[in-house]
């Protein structure tokens, strides 16, 4: 990113529905007070997951990926989207290099 003066990263984490949804539901219950972006970057799925009906008030932690992302520093940018096709949660996710986390920044873009 620092390299081709890049400053901001879209990407998908997808988190699997073998459940029906439950845990995408309530992960997204979770993230939704801590890692929203700002409501500028806000966006709305054309198929959305319907939270609101699946969750269980569950505790969960993210997945991996998504995990290390939000380590990082990237947000989502609103409720997951439900892909039919592979049957997943599809959480959009942003990052900008201007918000990564101190620990990673020194790190991975150390001079």
């Amino acid at each position: 990113m620092k390299q081709n003066g890049y400053e901001t990263m879209l990407g998908c984490a997808s988190v699997a529905m073998a459940d029906g949804g439950h845990y995408a539901a309530d992960l997204y219950e979770g993230l939704e007070k801590e890692a929203l972006t700002s409501p500028e970057y806000r966006t709305f799925a054309h198929t959305p997951l319907p939270v609101q009906e699946l969750r269980t008030g569950a505790t969960v932690t993210p997945p991996p990926l998504l995990k290390g992302y939000l380590c990082l520093g990237a947000k989502i940018c609103g409720a997951p989207a439900w892909d039919l096709d592979f049957n997943t949660a599809d959480f959009l996710t942003l990052l900008r290099i201007s918000e990564i986390a101190e620990r990673y920044a020194r790190h991975f873009m150390a001079d």
